[in-house]
């Protein structure tokens, strides 16, 4: 399963961006993480429609973001908080546990939160 830092790592050609590839086959992005990729790329100038390109060309299966992943999100706040997480941070997370599926990122300080799920670093 793949944090929008590990998706944006491999579209922006950054460190770690080889193990996110190689973990692309089957790999799930949660539909809030998605959206964070999206607007990161627009941000830096990408046009939508070379976005949407992009992104289809990962082949990524979405997960929709529904009440349950918001309520598993929004109990992980007081664990979170300190570190800073986002929503989107913790939508995935809540998705990794949801699916007890081990979560890809580029975030340095996932590994500081007592999970029942790895948070595999890439790099």
């Amino acid at each position: 399963m793949l944090d929008a830092s590990a998706v944006l790592a491999l579209l922006q050609a950054e460190p770690g961006r080889e193990v996110v590839e190689a973990a692309l086959e089957g790999a799930i992005i949660g539909a809030v993480n998605l959206s964070e990729v999206m607007a990161k790329l627009v941000d830096r100038g990408m046009t939508e429609s070379h976005a949407l390109v992009a992104l289809s060309a990962l082949g990524l299966e979405v997960v929709p973001f529904d009440a349950e992943l918001a309520l598993r999100a929004g109990a992980l706040r007081p664990l979170t908080k300190p570190l800073g997480l986002s929503l989107g941070d913790r939508a995935c997370l809540a998705l990794g546990m949801h699916l007890a599926l081990p979560v890809m990122t580029a975030e340095r300080n996932w590994h500081k939160i007592s999970l029942p799920i790895t948070i595999q670093r890439i790099r």
